[in-house]
């Protein structure tokens, strides 16, 4: 077996079926053990060990949990899950994005709360996070008492949540945390199909795929795409198209939180594949698609008039893709570029155009403080969403209430407790100083390790390991979005 093949194999090893990977983090985060909800809009509450109180119920059918401490500090953190696949729903309401987090906040005075939102939260849920938010805000504030100050948190589609709920509601937030956001969703499906007709057209073409308006045929055409990556590993031009199908997005070749970013062009490819795969093939594919033209009345996603060339010459992967070409012999880019020119397009209905519009996208207004925490590596949610969103700070907001974190390591959301505790900690810092403190990677690794053992632990989607990491906290520059929405 060549060294090219066997580092491909290694990293198909190395994945498990995990679908989306912001769905696939809220399932496989466990130890968050509560009551079942009663029905209606009653609340069931439960004392703990030291005065910890449960508080579970239901507010217009959207289940919600609320934790309080023995002495609360008149801090509450409201916390906006990530989206959910059918297949990946997680027990019980999360409060934070991993259950470390939730103890310690509760151990040092705060409250905790998160609605699960309707429909067991699956799907494109932003409209019903927004609005499930408020509400348990008005019933917090009625049945527990109004905050002191209140911090907006959430991850992937939730770190939209949490950003709109601020912009939206600028009274009632004092300071917003969004971890591994997409900020621009509406962009993030545009340029889920950009990899999608890649894909189809060079590496499946002639079959019967179905990219959007899928009903009944979704899981078949998802199945099909999914194939077609699978074939196309096997080949260097295979690889080589595969590449196109990521950089076109400027989607990375680092999919696992506990490895070292790959270095060869092969497992390069491979693992921004994972990612293809996963997130853009399984995630929010046909399947997903279904579920969001449901709710917004169509198609909302397009790519007519796009000139995938240009996009590529714009890609923060465009050397990966010309050195995968130049491996693969008979491998043409040109006439690959001219064959996805030529290729028939995909309209979408104004009327879901405007409903991403409306639900999908922030403004940039910035009410309150704002801190984001982010993988380099990230392909789930690219990199390039936190780049748009200082842009539209700094043309509708103040970028002095922005403060952007990095850690150096693949994978979604792929974050320590301490990790979170930290960012969590400046954004407070910041909120009770008026300034923010010293945010060098220096000082934040500092922090974390002294957070201690217990807190260093990082969920890795493709294996479901949680193991303990070091600090990664580091500088980076993201990459331009491809196909902002505005």
């Amino acid at each position: 077996m060549s060294r090219c093949a066997s580092g491909v194999d290694r990293w198909r090893r190395r994945t498990a079926r995990v679908g989306l990977v912001g769905a696939a983090l809220a399932g496989l985060v466990a130890g968050l053990v509560v009551g079942g909800p009663p029905a209606g809009a009653s609340a069931e509450a439960s004392a703990a060990a030291g005065g910890r109180k449960t508080i579970t119920g239901e507010i217009d059918g959207a289940e919600y949990r609320v934790e309080l401490p023995a002495r609360w500090n008149g801090t509450l953190v409201l916390y906006s899950h990530g989206y959910f696949l059918a297949e990946w729903v997680p027990e019980g309401v999360q409060v934070a994005n991993r259950v470390e987090t939730e103890q310690w906040l509760i151990e040092h005075g705060y409250a905790v709360a998160a609605s699960k939102f309707k429909n067991d939260g699956v799907g494109y849920g932003v409209q019903d996070g927004v609005t499930d938010q408020v509400a348990l805000l008005d019933w917090f504030e009625e049945h527990v008492g109004e905050p002191r100050r209140t911090v907006s948190s959430g991850m992937s589609q939730g770190g939209l949540i949490a950003a709109l709920l601020a912009e939206r509601n600028p009274k009632r937030f004092d300071g917003v945390a969004a971890m591994c956001a997409e900020y621009d969703t509406h962009a993030t499906w545009n340029s889920g199909l950009d990899i999608t007709f890649v894909v189809k057209t060079l590496l499946a073409p002639g079959e019967d795929i179905e990219l959007v308006r899928a009903g009944e045929d979704a899981a078949a055409s998802r199945d099909a795409l999914a194939a077609a990556i699978d074939r196309a590993l096997e080949t260097p031009q295979g690889r080589a198209r595969l590449a196109l199908a990521g950089a076109v997005a400027n989607i990375p070749g680092w999919y696992a939180a506990h490895e070292p970013k790959p270095r060869t062009t092969d497992e390069l490819v491979a693992a921004q594949s994972l990612w293809t795969k996963w997130a853009y093939s399984y995630g929010i594919g046909p399947v997903g698609r279904t579920e969001l033209e449901a709710r917004a009345g169509g198609n909302p996603s397009w790519n007519t008039g796009i000139d995938y060339g240009r996009l590529l010459a714009r890609s923060s992967q465009r050397d990966l893709v010309r050195d995968a070409y130049a491996a693969a012999p008979g491998g043409n880019l040109d006439a690959d570029l001219k064959r996805l020119a030529k290729a028939p397009r995909i309209r979408p209905d104004a009327k879901a155009v405007a409903y991403q519009y409306r639900h999908g996208i922030v403004r940039g207004t910035t009410p309150a403080p704002v801190v984001t925490l982010h993988s380099t590596g990230d392909g789930g949610a690219v990199t390039d969403q936190e780049r748009w969103y200082a842009d539209q700070i700094r043309r509708h907001g103040n970028s002095a209430s922005l403060r952007q974190l990095w850690v150096d390591r693949g994978g979604h959301c792929s974050f320590s407790s301490a990790d979170e505790l930290v960012m969590l900690r400046t954004l407070l810092d910041r909120i009770d100083d008026g300034q923010w403190p010293s945010t060098t990677p220096t000082r934040l690794n500092a922090s974390v390790s002294a957070m201690g053992p217990a807190y260093q632990k990082v969920l890795d989607l493709g294996t479901g390991a949680d193991l303990p990491l070091e600090p990664a906290y580091t500088n980076f520059t993201p990459p331009r979005m491809l196909r902002p929405s505005r």
